[in-house]
């Protein structure tokens, strides 16, 4: 999660049970009680997306888009639908957001969680993009691209989990 000033205060109502319950749990994990309340409401998977997401908005958004290979192929299925639920609050240029939302479907089918909302509104690229500047690995990488990168005028060779 991210380490950002706390400048606010925020105050719940509880029982004297559940605060001891809220305590006990605390101490299990070794947090603070508001440590250990941001972690459950707060979703640390969907931070981590975000905070790769934005890397790719970088110099290098080659390592940043392996980083985020990486970190969708270790979510199960339960931290990846918390990852991907909201759509990334960055605005990414088209590339990047057909790219990313093809990694995000292909993590989806390998771990059957259904596809958020927000992949479908991502248009796909006008014009194609090919993973290696080689003319002759074009037809390979036509014919080889998993099927969430072709419907985006994506090729490629590689895909979540895989390295080239």
């Amino acid at each position: 999660m991210s380490e950002a000033a706390k400048t606010s205060q925020m105050q719940i109502r509880v029982s004297a049970q559940e605060k001891a319950a809220i305590q006990r749990a605390a101490s299990r994990a070794g947090l603070d009680m508001s440590a250990y309340v941001l972690r459950r409401v707060l979703s640390v998977p969907a931070e981590e997306f975000s905070v790769c997401i934005k890397a790719c908005l970088g110099p290098t958004p080659a390592y940043a888009l392996a980083e985020l290979n990486t970190l969708l192929s270790g979510f199960t299925a339960g931290e990846l639908s918390e990852a991907i639920a909201a759509r990334p609050l960055l605005t990414l240029p088209p590339f990047l957001a057909n790219y990313i939302a093809a990694m995000v479907e292909v993590a989806c089918a390998q771990r059957g969680v259904a596809l958020p909302a927000w992949t479908q509104t991502v248009a796909p690229l006008a014009e194609p993009a090919f993973g290696s500047e080689l003319l002759s690995l074009r037809l390979h990488l036509l014919s080889h691209s998993p099927a969430p990168f072709r419907r985006r005028n994506v090729f490629i060779d590689a895909t979540l989990g895989a390295r080239v």
